[in-house]
């Protein structure tokens, strides 16, 4: 590889880096913070919803920047607003202007997810795209060293439920929109093409809903993400109650595992094939809230590191394995957008979903403030189990000779 290209590769690697460790540093902290803060069920619900809400808007938000703006420039302003934002809503006491603010904040935030992935692809080869998307895990594992270096420097002894990792995710972004500065002009790849809203939230894919077996996988899918979210979105609300000092560093663990799960993944894919894969991934989900339950109801502490560790496999498994079903499932001709819709449905609708009903689950069980986590956890290990059941049942892999084909083929030889 020539100078240049370490160059570029340095800096695109930074890029991904940077983006993921401004969202990772205020977020996976964020529902303790909004319990300390005072917010009400519906508030919480709201302000946790906000990723979901970002999520919608992003596709469009991208669709008018890839035909009229270059990319590194569109994603050097997001993150400045992202940085104002952030500030603003650090200093915010009252949960009804939080929410306006960060719901703002992820309209700015959540596209760069899509414009840092075509600014890498678009100034390094695809095919080693991985090597580049690493660093966005990397970005978020570091977020939790970044909170134990945050608490040392400013001398205080809470950092999870405090406005700190807002003020952390602000600075992190204007550090990011100057990293931006140094990007290679990537200008806009469908500059003239006509503007398609149908097309930007993969609408198109839609039609694949016709097959009995991809409608009950996309279903299945999106009911997943209602145990799923207890965790991704209200697990530092759990841990903070358990008395933990480093939340952000104790849920990040399972992203430093994720990074090693993944390379098993294709190695599953190949042997066992998609449907196996993804129950794998599903198995996992049960272990967690059993780990979980099991935790509360026998006040061991480490149990609770079991629940954590097994993220890498729920997400490699399970919704990395659903991403390759729906690629070898889609008409190349529509492969992209049905990408888009599987996200659409589990991140937007699955997540919304999940967080509304997970909120409410948790305020039926608390009293004065406290919440009874046992049968919080009985309730979503059934669930859990009945998801899994139902799709060891009546799911079929019905591209698994297409998969271990494809899959063979890459397979380096010994």
């Amino acid at each position: 590889m020539n100078e240049v290209s370490i160059s570029i590769r340095i800096r695109l690697s930074v890029m991904m880096f940077m983006q993921y460790i401004i969202f990772a540093v205020f977020w996976v902290p964020l529902s303790a913070y909004l319990n300390a803060l005072g917010a009400s069920d519906t508030q919480t619900w709201l302000i946790l919803s906000t990723m979901a809400f970002g999520c919608i808007v992003s596709p469009i938000v991208c669709m008018f920047a890839d035909r009229h703006f270059a990319s590194n420039r569109v994603l050097m302003v997001l993150n400045i607003a992202c940085a104002v934002l952030l500030f603003f809503a650090a200093r915010q006491t009252d949960a009804g202007n939080l929410f306006v603010l960060l719901l703002i904040a992820m309209f700015c935030y959540m596209p760069t997810w899509s414009l840092t992935n075509a600014i890498a692809m678009s100034n390094f080869p695809s095919e080693k795209f991985p090597q580049i998307r690493l660093f966005g895990s990397i970005g978020w594992v570091a977020s939790a060293v970044f909170s134990i270096v945050a608490m040392k420097l400013l001398g205080v002894k809470r950092f999870d439920d405090t406005a700190i990792p807002l003020y952390c995710g602000a600075a992190m972004a204007l550090v990011a929109a100057i990293v931006n500065l140094t990007l290679p002009d990537t200008p806009p790849p469908a500059k003239g093409q006509k503007a398609s809203i149908v097309d930007a939230l993969g609408l198109r894919a839609m039609t694949l809903m016709k097959d009995t077996n991809f409608a009950l996988f996309i279903l299945l899918s999106m009911l997943v993400m209602i145990p799923f979210t207890l965790y991704f979105s209200l697990g530092a609300k759990f841990l903070d109650s358990q008395g933990f000092k480093y939340v952000t560093v104790t849920m990040n663990l399972g992203q430093l595992v994720e990074m090693g799960i993944m390379l098993l993944v294709p190695l599953s894919l190949v042997r066992f094939g998609v449907k196996r894969t993804m129950m794998i991934g599903l198995a996992a989900l049960v272990v967690r809230y059993v780990a979980f339950w099991g935790g509360v109801a026998s006040e061991q502490t480490m149990l609770y590191f079991v629940a954590v560790l097994v993220h890498g496999i729920i997400f490699g498994f399970f919704f990395v394995g659903g991403q390759v079903y729906v690629d070898k499932k889609a008409p190349s001709k529509i492969r992209a957008q049905a990408q888009g819709l599987i996200f659409l449905i589990c991140f937007r609708v699955g997540m919304f979903l999940g967080i509304l009903i997970n909120v409410k689950l948790i305020a039926h069980y608390t009293t004065a403030g406290v919440c009874n986590w046992n049968p919080v956890f009985v309730i979503t290990v059934v669930s859990s189990s009945v998801l899994l059941a139902a799709f060891a049942l009546f799911f079929r892999d019905d591209v698994k000779q297409a998969s271990e084909h494809s899959s063979a083929a890459q397979e380096p030889q010994s």
